[in-house]
């Protein structure tokens, strides 16, 4: 569903905090969003398997199932959209929820404008609303990567990526021998202007965990030290 061209859709709000809730359904619900709110942990993984929604804003600092656990449960049935809300200075938490597979974070207190466009920008990505490229199939030694149905195989057995990975992993994989940096990495494939660059490392980590015989020795995705990743082709007949 779309409105004047904006990708919107059902929004699961999670946040203990009452006010937080209906200041974020506001902003959300005068996107086009319709929108669903939950106060804990357990409330929320109920309402997610009664109506599974296209996209959860998740505060980690949840009463009862905290918001790291609800991400994992989550990921365990779904690679629905998440965006995680975090305290100032929990930096620690918000890299343990990007490691689960969080798509995006924002950071309280924080501006409920800015969160409507997080959601837009990371639903838009998920639905792959952008005109289908002219390749629509990568392919580099066991690792193939069908734009089309957004699916990605390593020797046959399919991968399970969240959105960003397998933007970014598309991304790079299209760009074979070329170093970019994390901040372009931000702005071409998040979309963003600014941000956290850790975000871009986390994600390039869980992409190697994947895609790798050995992440701690990468030979697809590498470092180029100072600048930011490469990625390398496999060799001919490997």
């Amino acid at each position: 569903m779309t409105n004047e061209g904006v990708a919107v859709g059902r929004v699961l709000v999670v946040d203990d905090d009452m006010t937080v809730r209906d200041v974020v359904r506001r902003y959300l619900e005068l996107g086009g969003h319709q929108v669903q709110l939950a106060g804990d942990g357990e409330t929320a993984l109920r309402l997610f398997a009664e109506n599974p929604p296209d996209l959860v804003v998740l505060d980690l600092m949840l009463p009862g199932i905290d918001g790291l656990e609800v991400c994992r449960r989550l990921r365990q049935r779904s690679a629905v959209p998440v965006v995680m809300l975090t305290a100032l200075g929990e930096e620690e938490d918000r890299i343990a929820g990007l490691q689960l597979g969080a798509d995006d974070y924002v950071t309280k207190p924080f501006s409920p404008r800015e969160l409507a466009l997080r959601v837009t920008s990371v639903l838009r990505r998920a639905r792959a609303v952008q005109a289908p490229p002219p390749v629509r199939t990568l392919v580099d030694g066991g690792l193939g990567v069908d734009l089309g149905a957004r699916t990605a195989r390593l020797n046959g057995v399919e991968l399970s990526l969240t959105t960003r990975e397998f933007d970014l992993l598309t991304f790079l994989m299209s760009n074979p021998g070329r170093a970019f940096g994390r901040a372009e990495l931000l702005e071409r494939v998040w979309g963003w202007e600014f941000g956290d660059q850790s975000t871009v490392t986390v994600h390039v980590r869980r992409l190697r965990e994947k895609i790798e015989t050995d992440s701690a020795r990468p030979t697809r995705i590498a470092t180029v030290w100072g600048v930011g990743y490469r990625y390398d082709p496999t060799p001919a007949g490997r």
